[in-house]
C-alpha cells in the first residue's frame, strides 16, 4: 500500500462529539489533543513525511468567548509538551496562519518552537492556527507586492512557483491527500491552492474517535484513486 507522503487534516466533531456524551464543548477539544499526539506517531510510523492539521481557523473568533479562551489555553499548553515530544520524536513543527493576532508569549512559544526543531529529520508536522486560506493568499500578495514597488520582483517573473514561495507552506509539499472527520464535507477555508489537486476523504467518525485503523481506512481509500487522470481506478 503507497503511503501519501503528505496528509492534510481537517479536525472536525470536537464540540459534537462531547455534546454526545453529556459532556461540555471543551472536552472535547482536550480529548481531542490527546488524538493528535497518537495520530502524530501513527503517521510517522507508517511513513507518512508531512501531517498538516487545522487546529484553529481565522472563523474561530466568532465562537462563543468561553470556548476561545478554552481553546486558546489548550493549544498553549499543546505546544509547551510539543517541544519536548519533538525532540524526543524528531519531529519538526511549523505554525501556518497569522500568529500576530495572539497573545505576545504565544507568540513567542511558537517561534521557539519552530527555531529549537527546524533541524528535525523526523516528521513535518504542520498546524494552521489563526489560519484561513483567503487570508494566507491575501497577506502573500501583499508581499508580492512590496516586493515589485521596491523593485525586487517584476510582474512577468510572478509564477505560480514564485506565488508559492509567499504562502505559509513555502518549502512544503501540497497534500496528497486531505481528510476530513465527522461527516462535514467542505473545505472551511482551508489550503485553498495547496489542495487542488489532492485527493479528498471525508468519514463520519469525529475527531475524538479517530484512530489509527481509520488513518489505515483513508490511505486505503487513496490507494483506490487513479493519480493520473482522477477518479477511481479501474479493476484489472
Amino acid at each position: 500500500m503507497k503511503v501519501p507522503e503528505h496528509i492534510a487534516i481537517i479536525l472536525d466533531g470536537n464540540g459534537r462529539w462531547a455534546k454526545s456524551k453529556g459532556m461540555p464543548r471543551n472536552y472535547g477539544h482536550t480529548v481531542g489533543a490527546k488524538t493528535v499526539e497518537v495520530i502524530c506517531e501513527d503517521a510517522y510510523h507508517m511513513g507518512v513525511k508531512y501531517l498538516t492539521l487545522y487546529a484553529f481557523s481565522t472563523e474561530n473568533w466568532n465562537r462563543p468567548a468561553n470556548e476561545v479562551e478554552a481553546l486558546m489555553k489548550l493549544l498553549k499548553n499543546y505546544l509547551k509538551t510539543c517541544l519536548k515530544r519533538a525532540n524526543s520524536n524528531n519531529m519538526r513543527v511549523r505554525v501556518l496562519g497569522d500568529i500576530s493576532k495572539l497573545e505576545e508569549d504565544f507568540q513567542k512559544k511558537i517561534i521557539e518552537l519552530e527555531e529549537a526543531t527546524k533541524e528535525n529529520t523526523g516528521l513535518n508536522l504542520q498546524i494552521a492556527l489563526n489560519y484561513g486560506s483567503r487570508d494566507e493568499m491575501i497577506r502573500a500578495i501583499r508581499k508580492m507586492v512590496k516586493d515589485h514597488d521596491e523593485g525586487k520582483l517584476t510582474a512577468q517573473e510572478m509564477t505560480e512557483e514564485v506565488f508559492e514561495g509567499y504562502l505559509d507552506t513555502k518549502g512544503i509539499p501540497d497534500p496528497d491527500l486531505l481528510i476530513r472527520t465527522s461527516g462535514e464535507q467542505r473545505l472551511s477555508n482551508y489550503l485553498l491552492w495547496q489542495l487542488a489537486y489532492s485527493e479528498f476523504y471525508f468519514t463520519d467518525i469525529p475527531w475524538p474517535e479517530f484512530s489509527k485503523e481509520e488513518l489505515e481506512k483513508a490511505i486505503e481509500a487513496y490507494n483506490k484513486r487513479d493519480r493520473r487522470y482522477g477518479g477511481v481506478k479501474e479493476e484489472a
